[in-house]
């Protein structure tokens, strides 16, 4: 039996910020979206043409607030082909929320708090 994985799933307050975060900072671009008929939900893929996986971000209507997403020990990496280029981009949106220049990777934060790694192509 072979599994593969195929999405992971963050809850955003914002659907339009989230989404042009992700565009700017890592070249996501939206590849379907579901709407619920009542307006409770609406679910968007977003991925590029390097990989088959996608990130699925959900807004609900009803959510209160912001969304508690623990200790942010748990993230989802993205190797990069110009790390340094990366670097730049994201140190002006000011998005760089840990480095560990030891290990050569860095994390970003998304609008919501979710961490994101930023690998270096080796």
């Amino acid at each position: 039996m072979k599994f593969k994985m195929i999405h992971e799933n963050y809850n955003v307050q914002d659907l339009t910020r989230s989404l042009e975060f992700y565009s700017k900072a890592l070249g996501l671009t939206e590849k379907r979206r579901k709407t619920a008929p009542d307006g409770s939900f609406i679910i968007v893929y977003i991925g590029n043409d390097e990989s088959e996986f996608e990130l699925e971000l959900t807004w609900l209507s009803s959510h209160p607030g912001k969304y508690d997403i623990g200790e942010e020990e748990f993230h989802l990496a993205f190797r990069v082909d110009d790390f340094d280029a990366a670097h730049k981009l994201h140190s002006e949106m000011g998005c760089i929320c840990f480095e560990n220049p030891a290990m050569g990777i860095y994390f970003i934060q998304d609008p919501d708090g979710y961490w994101l790694e930023i690998i270096p192509t080796r």
